[in-house]
């Protein structure tokens, strides 16, 4: 009887949830990191048998009774060794623990100051410094600055007189050569106009042939034209080409010029001076001396003052195209220049 009863009543409490599980619920369980602890501990003894030989063999060299005495001995070294390995990312972690020495309470701040740190050096070259921003920039391929011709870090001491000298000197033995200097202020007339009208005609008076005159005649004098073209490849360097008209209208743009004419404004603040040189193409028509004269007229035309206004007449009609541009006005006003 009293089994009877006591058996259901073991029964329903069996049934019956616990009031509260995890009062009663223990753990014994222990995380660990079995992956890491087996291929490291199997790494490491990998390579411990595989050199234990050599490492006992080591130990008796050095007096020690086993292996695990000479890991203490090396121990600094080693781990020296395993820093200096070690990749962040791969085998080390990215950002490098917190030192574990802290600075005293009493150090002073140089001791405490953090060492300087080591520079690496890089794979890659460095880059190259910022240039100045008053630095002139470098001239095109092909154009020569004054510097090509005299050293700059030598003549800019010098007076302009001994500067000219040099000038001459330096294109003495070129019998091809054009070379010049005039005052900074008359290039910078010649230059405002030279952008204003880049390009124009000048006459250059040609002698007629005997042949083409009778014995009875006296010479005749003629005229033939010049095309020029002012271009401004660098701040301190303007070029000025000639070419023959017939020429250029034969070729147009891929004319070839017979004279190269090169202005050198680098010493027109230190000195007011501005240097020319230039080269007269051989067997092209056009002698040194026809070469000259056509500059010279070329700056009658681009420098002008109170008396030379119907050359700048001449020259406002060219860049325009007008139809009153006249040929004949234009000999008339070369000849004054003779």
């Amino acid at each position: 009887m009293a089994s009877s009863v006591r058996v259901p009543t073991i029964r329903h409490l069996l049934r019956q949830p616990l009031p509260n599980p995890q009062l009663c619920q223990r753990r014994w369980a222990q995380v660990h990191n079995v992956r890491r602890f087996v291929s490291t501990d199997a790494v490491q003894q990998r390579i411990l048998a595989k050199y234990r030989d050599k490492l006992e063999s080591k130990a008796r060299e050095e007096g020690l009774q086993d292996v695990s005495q000479l890991k203490e001995v090396y121990k600094e070294k080693i781990e020296r060794l395993r820093k200096e390995a070690a990749v962040p990312g791969a085998t080390a972690p990215l950002t490098p623990p917190p030192s574990s020495s802290s600075p005293s309470p009493t150090s002073t701040p140089a001791s405490s100051s953090p060492p300087p740190a080591s520079k690496t050096q890089s794979p890659w070259p460095a880059p190259p410094p910022p240039p100045s921003p008053n630095a002139a920039p470098k001239p095109p391929p092909g154009v020569k600055t004054l510097n090509s011709f005299l050293d700059m870090s030598k003549i800019s001491a010098l007076p302009q007189k001994e500067i000219e000298v040099l000038w001459r000197l330096r294109h003495a033995s070129n019998p091809q050569s054009v070379h010049f200097h005039m005052p900074s202020t008359t290039f910078n007339t010649l230059l405002t106009t030279a952008k204003k009208h880049p390009t124009f005609v000048v006459p250059l008076p040609k002698q007629v042939p005997a042949e083409e005159t009778t014995s009875s005649e006296a010479p005749k004098q003629a005229a033939e034209l010049h095309y020029l073209q002012f271009g401004h490849p660098h701040p301190d360097t303007t070029t000025l080409l000639f070419t023959s008209l017939a020429e250029f209208k034969l070729r147009g743009e891929f004319a070839s010029p017979h004279t190269t004419i090169t202005f050198h404004s680098e010493l027109a603040g230190s000195h007011g001076l501005v240097l020319g040189q230039g080269t007269v193409m051989e067997n092209r028509g056009v002698t040194v001396d026809e070469a000259r004269w056509l500059v010279m007229c070329m700056q009658k035309f681009y420098v002008v003052g109170e008396e030379g206004k119907g050359r700048g007449e001449l020259l406002e009609m060219f860049t325009r195209g007008d139809g009153g541009f006249k040929v004949e006005r234009l000999l008339e006003e070369a000849e004054k220049l003779v």
